[in-house]
Parts: C-alpha cells; sequence; structure tokens
C-alpha cells in the first residue's frame, strides 16, 4: 500500500516576506478592512521514500532548519480562514518536479512522487463574501484551483485509458449550417468556409471521412497563428478618404503598387497585408542593398551574415533576432503566458542552431493602478496581470541565463482589451555550425527535449480567437508550461559544433505540436505518435499530435548520425527519440496505436485552406486632434512650467519604471556593454541594448537592438504610428553610437480582430503601409516580423500597433550612453523637420545621422537620448538624473520642450566643442543638481521623486521592512594562508546543475586568469546517471585545485529555497570526502557567487570551512530579499576584509561596482555572529553607499542583509561565497554606462595564490 506523507512548511517571522506581501497586498489591492495577518504554508505530499529518505527529505529538501518550521502531517492550531490551491491536473508544477529530483539525487533511487500546494490562512474578522473575494483574486482558474485539504491514499495520477480517436461519420455529407455549428461546437480557430474546404478535399480526393485527429491538426496547421490567415486575406479593393492627412497613405499604397510591378515583374500575387510587409524587403533586396542577408529555406528567425573579429581572428557569424507575442495566453495566465512568451522566442533562432544571449520585453498594459473593483467581468486586474507577467517572463529569463538588456511597458486603456506582451531576442552562432540540407527520404526526426503533456493544447488556435468573457474558464489547456532549466540544457546543447552540424533541419515545438512542428519539415513524413515521450499516460492521438508541451525541438538527422546525435543529447541531460522519418510520398502520416490517424497529402495542407477575401478603407487622422501640435497634457494641466515639468514625468508613459526592469537580470552573460539603468544613482534608463558576441575568448564586435512605439500616435494615425516607430527605433540605435543604415528591422503587428468592416482592415493595413514608407525613406529593410491580429474583447480593442525593433552590429569601443557625463559641456539637439502632412524629411535624417555616427566615432558626443513621448524635457531629465548633473537650458521654446518629436536627438558635446553643424545649441551642462530654464529653477531632486512616484505602488523598490544596522569594521590581513605545492595553471571544476547558468561567464573569468577549467554537468535522467555524475564529480575534484560554484536557479529555486540541487548531490558522502580533502589537505580554494553563495552556506562551507551533516537552526542562512521580488542591478561594494586568498588583490576600504541578480540574497545571522566573523576577518564585502561605507537601506543595500554583508569566508579565508557577480565584470566594455572599478581580481587571486 502506498505510504503518503504530508508536511507543511512556513516560514518563521522574520523570513515570512511571502505572508507580509500577500496581506499588505490584499489591504492595498481589494481594500479588505478586517484582515490583520496572513500565513502562508507550503504542502507537500510525498511516497516512495523510506523513513530514513523522508527524514532526510523533510530538513534538507523540503524546509531548512534555520528559517522554516515544519509542521506533519496537520497544519499547526491556527485562527482564521482556511484554504489550499494547487495546479490544474496536467499542468506543469516546477515546486514538485524540483523537488522530486532533489531527492532523487541523493536516494540515487528512482524519483518519488510529490505534489504540492500552497495554504493560506487568513486571520481577522473576514465573512464569507470577503473571503470569496480574496480566493477570487488569488486564485486564476486557467492554471489552478481550490485543493481540498484532506490527505490523499495515493499520488499516482488517475489515468483513463483514451479510447481510440474516432472518425467523424458523415463529415462529407455535412450541410453548411451544420459545418457551422461543428466550427462552433469543437472551439475551431477556422472558418466555415474552410471547414466546407476540407469536406470537399475528403470527399472528392480522398473519398473518406476524416479522423477527428485530421481536422483538429488542419485547424491548427491553417490557424492565424501558424499560417497568417488574416495577414494572407485577399484585399480586392483598397480606398481612402479624401482628408489632406489622408494624402500621403494614399501615396505610399501607389508606392506599394509601383513596388509590387518592379519586383513581381507581371506574375500574379494578390494584394495582402503579408505582401506589404515583406515588399520593402523585397524591393531594398532588388536594388542591391541587403548583401549581408542570410537566406535558406529553413526560416527560423530573422539571419544576417557578419563578420567579428574573435581573440584576434576574423570569424564569420550568422545574427539572429526574432520577436515574438503570447497576448492571449498572458491575458489569461499572466505567469505562463509571458514566461512562454520568452520560451518561444528563444527557440526560433536556437533551433537555427544560434546561441541567444539578449532579450527585449515590450509590453503594453492599461493603467494598472485602477482600483480592482472597476475590473471588467472576465477579466483579470490590471495590476495582477502586468505583476503576474513581469514576474513571468523574467523567472524564464532569469533562469535560463538570458540578459534582458531592454524592458519596457507602455500604457494605453485599449489594452484593457487584451494584453501586449512582447519579447525580441538576439543570437549568435558561427557561420560554419550551421549545415542546412533539404531532407531526403530514409532520413530521420529526432524528437529533443520535453516530454508531452495538455498544457497548450490548442494554443495555436486559441491565441488566432477573440477573447470573450468566458476565455478564462474555458482556456485553460490552450497556455503552454514552461521549464527553463530544459531550455538551457537545450541551449548549450546546441553549442556543440560536432551535433550542431548535424542538424540538417530543425523547427520549434511552438504553435501546432507535433502536427506544425515535424509536419512542416518535409514534404513527406510518417510520425509514430506512440514513440512520443510523455508528461504522464493518457493522452489520446489528438492530444500528442496537438500538444504544444515547450522545450521540444524536432530535428532532421542522416540516419547515420542517429546514435551519436543520441549519446550526446543524454551527455546533456536531455532525453532524445526517434519519432519520424522522411518519406518519398508527400503526404503527412501520423501513426497512433498501430493505426493511422492522419493521413493527409501535401498540397491540400499547403493550401492554408480557402483564401478569405476582404477590403480596405482607410480613415484620415483627424486634423483637430493632430498628435504632433496639439498642446500636450502637461502644459494644459499646469499653472507654470516647473509644474508642467513634475506632471510630464508623471505621465505612465514618461515615468520611472525601475521596479519593474530591476526584476530583470540584465548582466549575466558577461557581455552587456550597456546596462538598462546608468550613472552612479543607476537612474538613466538605456534607449538601446548592446552586448558582445557570447564567445568565451576576447572580442569587442557587439550588437544592438532598440525599438519604437507609440500606441497615442498610433491611434490618431497607424500609418505615422508606424513611420515615426522606424524612426524611432532607427534614432535610438544612432544615438548609441550604431550605423542606422546599416540596420535591419523587424516589425511586430498587433490589431483587433477583422471582421467585415473595411475601415477595421484600413488600420493594419495603413500601418505596413506607413512601415514600408519609412524603409524606403530610410533605406533600411524590415527582414521579419510577426502578427497577432485578436486584440479584440468584446466590442473594445487594442490600440492599432506596430512595433519596429532595429538591430544593428558595432564596436563595443564605439558605443555611447545617454546619462550626461560632466559639467561644462554644451548641449545641441538634432531636429526632425515635418511637412504639412507630418511626415518626416527622411533625405535629412539620414545626412544628420550618418553625421552623428561620425561624432560619436570621433569622441565629439560623449552622450546621446532620443526625443519621444515627454519630448526633450523628459529626455533631457532622464539624462541628468543617472549622475545628478545639472542642465541650463537656452533658446527652446516651453511647447518645444514637451513636444514628442520623434526622431530629434539630445546631444552632450565633450570637452572643447562648442558646436557640431546641422544641430541645435539648447545649453550647457552644470555643476549643480538643477535643470533650468531661462530663469526657472526645477531641482533634480524633486524631479527624480515626481518621476519615481507613479509606479512604485505597482512595482517598488523600497521594501517595507525597517533597514537593518550596518556599521564597517575594516580588517586588513597582515598575511594569509598558503598552498604547500604550487601550480603553474591550477584546474577548476565548475559543477553545472539543472538550472545552472553562469558557468559561461564564470569559465572565461577563469580562462582569463590563466586556469584550466573542468566543466561536470550534473545529470538526473535516471539512477544510472546520477550515479556516474556523482564518480565524475569526485574525480574531478580530485584533479582539481579549486571548485567553483557559479550562479543561476538550481532546480529553479524550488523547492521554496534556493541551492537544495548543489546541496543534496555535495552531501553525498563521497563528495563530501573529496571537498574535504581538497580543503585540509591540499590546501585547495572554493568559491561560491551567488545560487553558489548560497550552495556554500547551506552545506556550511562558509562560514565553518567544512560540510555539515545538517544546519542548526541557529546557523547563518541567506533568504528572500525584504522586497519580496528579484533584484537586479548594480550595486557597490566595499571591501571589508582582504584576509582571504581571494581577496589578496583588494585594500579594506576599496569600492567596486558589481553586479547583482538574486531573489534569495538577504544575509542573516544573530548578532553574536556577525561580531565573529568581522572579528576574524570573515566579513569579504558589504554593500555600499554614495560614501563608501556599508549602507543600511535600498538601493544600496538591495536584499536588506544584516550588516550589508554581501561575502563571508570561511575561518582560514580558502571558501568565499559572495552574492555579488564578480564574474561579469572582468571582460572590457562592459557596463559603459556605470561609473566605478568593476573588477574586484578575485578569479586573477584565485589562480596566482597557486601559481605564484
Amino acid at each position: 500500500m502506498e505510504n503518503v506523507r504530508r508536511i507543511f512548511v512556513e516560514k518563521r517571522p522574520g523570513f515570512d516576506v511571502e505572508a507580509q506581501g500577500l496581506c499588505a497586498d490584499l489591504n492595498e489591492t481589494l481594500g479588505i478592512k478586517g484582515l490583520t495577518g496572513a500565513r502562508v504554508f507550503k504542502r507537500y505530499d510525498v511516497s516512495g521514500l523510506s523513513d530514513a529518505e523522508y527524514e532526510r527529505a523533510v530538513s534538507a529538501v523540503f524546509s531548512e532548519p534555520n528559517c522554516d518550521e515544519v509542521y506533519f502531517e496537520t497544519l499547526p492550531e491556527v485562527r482564521g480562514q482556511v484554504f489550499a490551491v494547487e495546479y490544474l491536473p496536467g499542468q506543469y508544477d516546477q515546486r514538485a518536479d524540483s523537488a522530486a529530483q532533489c531527492i532523487q539525487l541523493f536516494t540515487q533511487g528512482e524519483r518519488p512522487q510529490v505534489k504540492t500546494a500552497t495554504v493560506y490562512v487568513l486571520e481577522g474578522d473576514l465573512d464569507g463574501e470577503t473571503v470569496a473575494r480574496i480566493k477570487h483574486y488569488i486564485i486564476n482558474p486557467v492554471e489552478s484551483r481550490e485543493a481540498s485539504l484532506e490527505k490523499p491514499e495515493t499520488l499516482k495520477m488517475s489515468v483513463n485509458v483514451p479510447e481510440d480517436v474516432k472518425t467523424v461519420t458523415g463529415f462529407t455529407t455535412l450541410s453548411f449550417e451544420e459545418v457551422s455549428r461543428m466550427v462552433r461546437d469543437l472551439g475551431m480557430a477556422m472558418t466555415p468556409s474552410d471547414l466546407q474546404f476540407c469536406q470537399a478535399y475528403f470527399r472528392d480526393e480522398e473519398k473518406r471521412d476524416p479522423s477527428l485527429t485530421e481536422l483538429r491538426a488542419i485547424d491548427t496547421y491553417w490557424s492565424d497563428h501558424c499560417r497568417h490567415t488574416t495577414f494572407l486575406t485577399s484585399i480586392d479593393q483598397v480606398t481612402f478618404d479624401t482628408d489632406p492627412l489622408c494624402a500621403p497613405i494614399a501615396q505610399a499604397y501607389g508606392d506599394y503598387l509601383k513596388c509590387r510591378d518592379k519586383v513581381y515583374a507581371g506574375r500574379q500575387r494578390d494584394v495582402t497585408l503579408m505582401d506589404m510587409a515583406v515588399i520593402g524587403m523585397k524591393e531594398l533586396r532588388r536594388r542591391g542593398k541587403l548583401h549581408d542577408l542570410d537566406q535558406s529555406e529553413e526560416i527560423n528567425a530573422c539571419s544576417i551574415i557578419v563578420t567579428a573579429t574573435v581573440d584576434g581572428v576574423e570569424e564569420e557569424w550568422l545574427i539572429q533576432f526574432k520577436n515574438e507575442t503570447h497576448n492571449h495566453p498572458t491575458e489569461i495566465e499572466p505567469f505562463g503566458g509571458a514566461a512562454t512568451c520568452l520560451g518561444g522566442a528563444i527557440r526560433d533562432p536556437l533551433s537555427g542552431r544560434a546561441y541567444v544571449y539578449q532579450a527585449m520585453r515590450v509590453t503594453g498594459a492599461a493603467d494598472p493602478r485602477v482600483p480592482v473593483s472597476e475590473t471588467l467581468p472576465g477579466k483579470l486586474p490590471q495590476r495582477k496581470l502586468t505583476r503576474t507577467a513581469a514576474a513571468g517572463f523574467s523567472s524564464y529569463g532569469n533562469q535560463i541565463g538570458l540578459a534582458a538588456g531592454k524592458v519596457q511597458e507602455v500604457y494605453h486603456p485599449g489594452f484593457v482589451a487584451k494584453r501586449l506582451e512582447t519579447g525580441a531576442v538576439i543570437a549568435a552562432v558561427p557561420r560554419k555550425n550551421v549545415v542546412r540540407e533539404a531532407p531526403e527520404p530514409g532520413d530521420l526526426v529526432i524528437l529533443l527535449g520535453g516530454r508531452t503533456g495538455r498544457d497548450g493544447c490548442g494554443g495555436a488556435t486559441g491565441s488566432s480567437k477573440a477573447h470573450t468573457e468566458e476565455s478564462l474558464s474555458t482556456c485553460g489547456a490552450e497556455v503552454q508550461k514552461g521549464n527553463p532549466p530544459t531550455e538551457r540544457h537545450i541551449q548549450r546543447l546546441f553549442r556543440n559544433e560536432e551535433f550542431a552540424r548535424m542538424i540538417k533541419r530543425c523547427n520549434d515545438f511552438g504553435a501546432g505540436g507535433v502536427s506544425v512542428a515535424i509536419g512542416e519539415l518535409a514534404p513527406g513524413l510518417t510520425i509514430n505518435l506512440d514513440a512520443v515521450p510523455r508528461k504522464y499516460e493518457g493522452l489520446d492521438g489528438t492530444e500528442l499530435a496537438i500538444s504544444e508541451s515547450q522545450e521540444r525541438m524536432a530535428c532532421v538527422i542522416s540516419p547515420e548520425n542517429k546514435d551519436r546525435f543520441i549519446e550526446i543529447a543524454q551527455s546533456e541531460n536531455l532525453e532524445a527519440t526517434l519519432v519520424a522519418q522522411v518519406d518519398a510520398e508527400p503526404r503527412l502520416k501520423m501513426i497512433w496505436r498501430g493505426k493511422t490517424l492522419v493521413d493527409l497529402s501535401r498540397a491540400f495542407l499547403d493550401t492554408n485552406g480557402v483564401t478569405q477575401h476582404a477590403q480596405a478603407h482607410v480613415t484620415a487622422p483627424k486634423a483637430e486632434e493632430d498628435f504632433f501640435t496639439r498642446t500636450p497634457q502637461a502644459l494644459l494641466d499646469s499653472k507654470n512650467l516647473p509644474e508642467a515639468w513634475m506632471r510630464n514625468l508623471q505621465d505612465l508613459n514618461v515615468c520611472s519604471q525601475k521596479g519593474l526592469v530591476e526584476r530583470f537580470d540584465g548582466s549575466i552573460g558577461a557581455s552587456t556593454v550597456i546596462a538598462p539603468y546608468g550613472g552612479k544613482t543607476r537612474l538613466t534608463p538605456n534607449e538601446a541594448m548592446a552586448a558582445k558576441l557570447p564567445v568565451l575568448g576576447k572580442t569587442d564586435f557587439c550588437t544592438l537592438m532598440s525599438h519604437g512605439y507609440n500606441p497615442y500616435l498610433s491611434s490618431w494615425s497607424p500609418f505615422h504610428g508606424a513611420v515615426y516607430a522606424v524612426v524611432e527605433s532607427l534614432a535610438k540605435i544612432a544615438a548609441a553610437g550604431g550605423d542606422s543604415s546599416k540596420a535591419r528591422l523587424t516589425f511586430q503587428e498587433y490589431f483587433e480582430r477583422m471582421t467585415e468592416d473595411a475601415t477595421r482592415w484600413g488600420k493594419p493595413l495603413a500601418a505596413l503601409l506607413g512601415g514600408l514608407t519609412a524603409q524606403l525613406g530610410m533605406g533600411v529593410a524590415s527582414i521579419g516580423g510577426k502578427d497577432s491580429m485578436s486584440g479584440s474583447f468584446d466590442d473594445i480593442d487594442v490600440p492599432p500597433t506596430l512595433i519596429s525593433f532595429a538591430v544593428a552590429t558595432g564596436d563595443a569601443k564605439k558605443l555611447i550612453s545617454p546619462e550626461l557625463k560632466a559639467a561644462g559641456h554644451k548641449l545641441a539637439m538634432i531636429e526632425v523637420a515635418r511637412d504639412e502632412w507630418e511626415m518626416p524629411d527622411f533625405e535629412t535624417l539620414l545626412r544628420k545621422y550618418a553625421a552623428l555616427h561620425e561624432w560619436i566615432q570621433e569622441g565629439k558626443v560623449i552622450s546621446a537620448a532620443t526625443v519621444g513621448q515627454g519630448g526633450a524635457a523628459a529626455a533631457i531629465s532622464k539624462m541628468c538624473f543617472g549622475n545628478l548633473i545639472g542642465v541650463q537650458l537656452r533658446e527652446i521654446s516651453v511647447k518645444a520642450l514637451f513636444s514628442p518629436n520623434y526622431g530629434s536627438i539630445i546631444l552632450e558635446l565633450a570637452d572643447g566643442v562648442d558646436s557640431l553643424p546641422g544641430t541645435r545649441a539648447i545649453g550647457e551642462t552644470i555643476a549643480q543638481s538643477e535643470i533650468r530654464v531661462e530663469e526657472e529653477v526645477i531641482l533634480l531632486e524633486d524631479a527624480i521623486a515626481s518621476w519615481t512616484a507613479p509606479l512604485e505602488p505597482i512595482f517598488p523598490t523600497v521594501p517595507r521592512q525597517a533597514a537593518p544596522e550596518a556599521g564597517f569594521v575594516p580588517y586588513r590581513a597582515e598575511s594569509r594562508v598558503k598552498p604547500s605545492v604550487h601550480v603553474a595553471r591550477p584546474q577548476v571544476l565548475i559543477p553545472v546543475f539543472p538550472g545552472t547558468n553562469c558557468e559561461y561567464d564564470t569559465e572565461k573569468a577563469f580562462e582569463l586568469a590563466g586556469a584550466r577549467v573542468k566543466t561536470v554537468l550534473i545529470r538526473n535522467l535516471n539512477p544510472e546517471a546520477i550515479e556516474q555524475s556523482v564518480a565524475e564529480i569526485v574525480n574531478a575534484i580530485k584533479g582539481s585545485q579549486i571548485v567553483a560554484f557559479p550562479g543561476g536557479f538550481s532546480g529553479g529555486d524550488e523547492p521554496d529555497g534556493s541551492a537544495k540541487f548543489i546541496v543534496s548531490t555535495f552531501r553525498n558522502p563521497r563528495i563530501a570526502e573529496a571537498m574535504q580533502e581538497l580543503l585540509e589537505t591540499r590546501d585547495g580554494l572554493v568559491l561560491g557567487i551567488c545560487n553558489g553563495f548560497q550552495a556554500l552556506i547551506k552545506l556550511g562551507l562558509v562560514p565553518y570551512g567544512k560540510i555539515k551533516p545538517k544546519l542548526d537552526v541557529s546557523d547563518p542562512t541567506l533568504t528572500f530579499n525584504t522586497i519580496g521580488r528579484h533584484v537586479a542591478t548594480t550595486v557597490d561594494t566595499v571591501v571589508t576584509s582582504n584576509k582571504s586568498p581571494w581577496m589578496m588583490y583588494t585594500e579594506p576600504g576599496e569600492v567596486h561596482a558589481i553586479a547583482i541578480s538574486h531573489g534569495e540574497g538577504r544575509f542573516v545571522a544573530s548578532e553574536e555572529q556577525v561580531k565573529a566573523l568581522l572579528a576574524n576577518g570573515q566579513v569579504a564585502t558589504q554593500y555600499a553607499g554614495p560614501d563608501g561605507k556599508p549602507a543600511q537601506c535600498a538601493p544600496y543595500n538591495p536584499n536588506g542583509s544584516v550588516w550589508a554583508i554581501e561575502g563571508i569566508t570561511s575561518p582560514d579565508g580558502r571558501v568565499l561565497g559572495k552574492m555579488g557577480h564578480s564574474e561579469r565584470s572582468v571582460d572590457t566594455q562592459i557596463a559603459i554606462n556605470i561609473p566605478g572599478n568593476k573588477d574586484q581580481k578575485l578569479f586573477q587571486a584565485g589562480v596566482d595564490y597557486f601559481a605564484r
């Protein structure tokens, strides 16, 4: 009989950040009056363990003795309302999965069964209606449900053996009314006309009725998400209003038709939105302007060919970039929808064998400050939507190890219809690694990565539907669930040149699952659905065919490569399974239970259904509402200039988003050239993200990405909105030092659902014509894009949206950032002239941006920022904030200061440069921290307060808890421990666990310092793999002088705590013995950074210098940040002690600017323990304020650590643990917008300890 045991785990007072945050959120958001407190328990049900294994799991996996209280079988006596929440059956539960994996690491047996729930206790005088409101707020029915409080007798999933998939008998004879009813009853995305077309195919060609799987597969294959049905609709007639402001739009349509004539040379093509989206690229390619375009039948992402210098050698690389939206999934399940938005964006270039190293997130929401009581029926509150989506996207990116170079949310009331959730990524791969060959009969298709479940079934068709009030309760299965550690493994695997070159063609499992991901790889395929690995039993053939379970790749390889291909995949801890074969006959076949379930001709599938027809009418922008000439609202609402200035900074689309942005790791990869926020205050936001190529050696070759979009401008005129989106994106590239003339674009379109109303079609048509006009005018092509055409909720529509993403390459040494650098410099402005139709002078723009590029290369311009929403006033303010440098402005009108003159750029000139041709002098920088406009004065302190206030309640930057005491007791070492044996080039062991993501950065840091690095990946697919990994680690420790634990999220920082995978593995007796021998006999060194520090402190290696079998209740620990969220930024740290060999190149009092990124970085210890650590020189570093002394409060002490402690050592100093990512700053041109010394020389010190 199954023995199910139940454990409840609660954070102790002081550690209960989640419970405190929940109570505050419910009080503030819902206005609950009687709620006096909240308690949160993590509930675990586990089976399959012996008594001894269970006892160890309680203290090592489910809880931590020094911060948790544990209750067995039943809750303690509580006062208040109690309810539990669990994931819906079949939804991925990372906490349960990580717990099971973590336990298996130390048992080295079969993986146990684990199920989890969260139990809430609401304290206070609450009536039933209030409790119901709270439950409604906490429980999203799309992903979770209220759980029973009773313990189950078994944890085994109850599975019904699925029936055979049925044939839709009589389908070929259904009437149109019956076909229409079938579309409605089955929730299909296709139209009744499409289904009639299928009817004719099965009747006339196949001469049979279809299976239900065939209809579902076709519906998925032809969905708007997969086949861009709306964008491929034939637009048979286009008309325009006759108002003057419509003239440039009509002219643009004429230019489009002329381009068609030249490009197609008489070949017949329908007029479609898709054609308008790609004609600019085709025309510019015809003109010979796209020499760098990487063309291939395998379309994974936008791809260009570049030549980069790496370690002094020129190499050909492919730069790939892609944008993706998950608007519908995020609207109904914001965490999973946003997470898999990024996951999907990553997998496109990843399937092109490219390593994704930087991401941009551009999202749209309605005002998140609106009271929850005003939430529309069938909708989630905007506050919860925007917060949870941010948590989902950042969680996925932070775990996979992807730097978020730019994060920005735009606000517009139209986004209450449906949220905009967009991710854009940039990737690179040596060109020699990419082999693209046409699949041949007999080739094999390997399914690589994750397993298949019900999550995401119908995702492609779901995202193609309009959102209605019922969506929350009916669309749950459509939302995919992400597993970032698995995708991280795929990323690592695809960097393997041998592996990558075996792949002939690759598709990621995004929309459509097996039916599309594998179905697109070759004209003829036979897919064995029985071979598809499952997360659990009970899936029928249809679910296996269309499930969009994430983190899967389909790879075509030659038969002779199968064994080696699978072997390399398994060495990366990934499953690889043969699931299909390429056939000569052009048909798509799927076999389930030995029977043919799908058998469709390729010619039929490739029709994409019935060609839809529409008419479009473009309405003229209203002259009286001219976006550019109307008086800015800040001026209308204010009595004087200072008041208008403050109001302008408080605009939701101008104000600070630092509390949002800091959730996203912007420095991982050790290649970020321009940090998200710059200056000594970290308050000037960047406008373009930039990063070096992801190489282990040295390079200054970098990529830049920017974006342009204003929903208010686009609402006034979709055409002008698109024109200036392109202009804005290119202006940001130019302002960062990139060559905008060589940029490449990719567009993101997001519009209301199309109907027979011609004016609705006129909006995307006008926007795409605007995009075309700007492409031709600037000579820069959009070589890719993504459309989402379902932005409607009942009768509410999203604002017309065309986002322009611009990508360029450059030299990291020649880039600049927006923050003002020093007083006494001249300020100038590049201005954009507009004609009577509010169109820019493209020729002048090209000339001025080219001149700017030269000036930056020559060092004449040292900072620059573009003008956009909020005008020059907002741009100049943000330039001032970073270094608290003031400005004296002259000869610029008040209205000009506030006008959104897109394309204009503010310049700070270098010392000795008084003016530049073609620019307008507007003043100079001053030492005083104030903005002077003629005689008016605005203090920067007041401006910053206004700018940071609006979104502070939504995305706080200051924790609720009081700051701890912080003092400074420096310790200067007179002598240090030394090794008994010197090694010229020591070896460093870097263990890589599921969730580790800083191994490349750490390896690079050590190799640049002269070490040899051995990386050992922990494999845990089965007990045999775990045993092999343990043996490999033991042998590697014995052969190494240094063990370095890199940062990451081992096991996703689950179950409810960091580093438990590492701790479970290194408490293995054989590994623990090898570690003690390294430290005590061979005088070895150990380093742990971030997640690695968490592992060291939970093992006891710091502060005790040895692995403890079990921690004591009073032991120091690291726990959740007091602000209750992940914090990623750059902080100053001060050296407190240089006793450790790792710190031998530093002196007490030295300050370094160090990147951080963690959710559990708060150091907790008793006063006596802190005093002892200080007295023994074991406090290596502390978080410092502007004065260079340890800081008590945020943002300087980012996590609330006691005594602001950032790093500690073992008693003799040979083991160092620290939260700051020192490995991310050893290269040059990293975070150029952040001043200060970034290199602590830790890695050089560690190597020289042995080598000298």
